[in-house]
């Protein structure tokens, strides 16, 4: 199976991927385990957290066949060939770096970038982008995320990141958000993998609601 498909197969199970920037490696196993057990298949480390490819060579290795593992805050095509060389196949950004996804497609990866506007949507789609990650959802809304999904072509998957939590996602999927990147509703440093897995059962019944 390709990354690609790996990727696929796992947003099917659940479209919400987890973003645990500030993870340490000492934990995020455990964190890792608390999200997979609460029915999660998509899990980020940002690279700007302690250690990230640390974590993410875990995550990768631990995780093997139950939840694709990848990088958030990806910037630079070198981020991505680190990323990869950790084990890493799912390359998020908060930006659309054509060079970034390209290099991501080019290697088989899962791209990730984060957009704003729709030139940005179309150049990300045009280098080779997997889904896109509406960024920051804080300063768009449901009925912008409506418009954009529009005029992109049929089947293009628009994921809301930024400022999401279980009460308020009802109107972004109304709205035709395909899933969530979940950031500090469910993860921030400091919470136990308990925590983060009631955060999460919280964020799947308000899905499935």
């Amino acid at each position: 199976m390709t990354h690609v498909a790996a990727f696929d197969a796992a947003f099917a199970r659940c479209p919400l991927i987890a973003i645990l920037r500030g993870v340490k490696p000492d934990e995020v196993e455990a964190v890792g385990e608390a999200l997979v057990e609460a029915g999660f298949s998509l899990i980020e480390v940002p690279l700007n957290s302690p250690d990230p490819l640390d974590s993410i060579g875990r995550l990768a290795d631990r995780m093997k066949g139950r939840a694709v593992i990848g990088a958030g805050t990806v910037l630079t095509t070198a981020d991505v060939a680190a990323v990869a060389d950790a084990g890493g196949t799912m390359i998020i950004s908060p930006n659309t770096n054509v060079d970034v996804i390209a290099a991501s497609a080019r290697a088989g990866l899962v791209s990730l970038p984060g957009f704003a506007t729709p030139s940005e949507a179309f150049a990300a789609l045009g280098a080779g982008a997997t889904a896109l990650k509406l960024f920051p959802a804080e300063a768009a809304s449901p009925a912008v995320l409506k418009a954009f999904g529009a005029v992109v072509p049929a089947g293009t998957r628009l994921l809301p990141v930024g400022g999401i939590a279980p009460e308020t996602m009802a109107p972004w999927l109304a709205a035709g958000a395909a899933g969530f990147g979940l950031g500090s509703a469910l993860y921030r440093p400091g919470l136990s993998a308990k925590e983060v897995g009631d955060r999460a059962r919280a964020f799947i019944a308000a899905l499935r609601r």
